[in-house]
């Protein structure tokens, strides 16, 4: 009965860890405009699942990292109703921010979670020196790196454009049907000139005339677009394909950091081997972010900063950098945390970050970590 509850729980986690945190590799996709929230998830969840299996060859040290070894006794971490204890908590923690929107951290919950089954079991003898130095200073440091590279990276990208005479132009699209786009500078003389000379000929009537439309919008539906050719080729096709990539490697990494914490939990208590343990929690953690990320997914993209291209592709790079390396030498960071600060380096830059819904965010971390330690605790004193 127990392992099929811990069974239960960790896959709920895994459910609710890809709503939550699934669609955060392909925000700036969604924020600049170049796709739409449906393609934009599925590049997320294909890439997020591959990263899930790759893990097996590259992240095997977060798999015993977030297994509760060395921060309680070995009897008690693999106990199964420590490790349900730990999933459940996690899983409701994550579930209550996902309701909300709040991209949260699905590694600061498994750390309260642990924290919580920990003090329960075997009260103030958990080793808070390895939680401190495994878990606490990468956590904290990770946002800090990502805020200052992002802010680095996105202010090197801006330079070379300009070095290079690279503009950016916001269009007018005229005809019968429009995409409505931003027009700021024109006075009413100026846009009457534009509906005069927007009467087109039909081509299979050569005497009829079809009467355009020009439809100006709000600031948010602007798209600017970068001019100019590098090596050949469209610099704006360039530049939105180098975003794509860069997007599918944020998933990637994500995928590769996220899903061994969880299948650590199936392993500790060899409930599977870890092969079918990362598979498994891929499949469910794909599954939470193709029917539950829509609320995460707007307040990524679209509120904590304004995204355009330029810094769309900066704050990914950024992000799958630091999670890639995190993943490789077994440093168990937030991709959350990685990638909110780097689009808030950004914003900062460009002088356009949220400062509200950064501070949401910044409280919704600092409840995490108490939640889930809450959680963890009551769960673990009912199911003894």
């Amino acid at each position: 009965m127990l392992f099929a509850l811990l069974l239960f729980s960790a896959l709920f986690l895994s459910f609710n860890n890809g709503a939550n945190d699934n669609f955060k590799g392909v925000a700036t996709l969604y924020g600049s405009g170049i796709l739409k929230y449906r393609p934009a998830i599925i590049i997320a969840t294909i890439c997020t699942f591959l990263g899930s299996v790759c893990a097996l060859f590259i992240a095997n040290g977060l798999v015993s990292s977030f297994s509760g070894k060395g921060l309680v006794p070995s009897h008690i971490a693999s106990g199964t109703d420590f490790l349900i204890a730990v999933s459940f908590a996690a899983g409701l923690t994550v579930l209550l921010a996902t309701r909300f929107g709040f991209p949260i951290s699905t590694t600061h919950s498994l750390v309260g979670g642990l924290i919580g089954a920990g003090l329960m079991a075997v009260g103030w003898d958990v080793n808070f020196t390895k939680l401190s130095h495994a878990f606490f200073i990468p956590l904290l440091v990770s946002p800090f790196i990502a805020v200052a590279l992002g802010a680095c990276v996105y202010w090197l990208f801006t330079h070379m454009r300009q070095y290079f005479s690279i503009n950016k132009e916001t269009c007018i699209c005229i005809g019968e049907q429009t995409t409505p786009i931003p027009v700021h500078d024109l006075n009413p003389s100026q846009t009457q000139t534009l509906l005069t000379q927007s009467m087109m000929h039909n081509p299979d009537n050569p005497y009829s005339q079809v009467q355009a439309k020009i439809l100006i919008a709000d600031q948010n539906q602007c798209r600017d677009l970068y001019t100019g050719k590098v090596w050949g080729m469209q610099l704006q096709r360039l530049l939105d394909s180098a975003h794509i990539f860069s997007a599918a490697a944020v998933s990637f990494a994500r995928g590769l950091n996220d899903t061994p914490k969880i299948a650590g939990l199936l392993v500790a208590a060899n409930l599977f081997d870890i092969r079918y343990g990362l598979i498994l929690v891929g499949v469910f953690m794909a599954m939470g972010g193709l029917l539950n990320a829509r609320r995460v997914a707007e307040t990524m993209s679209k509120k904590i900063t304004t995204i355009n291209h330029g810094q769309g592709l900066s704050a990914n790079l950024v992000t799958s950098f630091l999670v890639i390396v995190a993943s490789k030498f077994g440093v168990p960071v937030s991709t959350t945390h990685v990638s909110v600060g780097a689009l808030f380096g950004i914003g900062v830059v460009s002088r356009q970050q949220n400062t509200k819904t950064i501070k949401s965010i910044l409280l919704s971390w600092l409840i995490t970590l108490p939640v889930a330690m809450v959680f963890s605790a009551t769960i673990f004193w009912l199911i003894q």
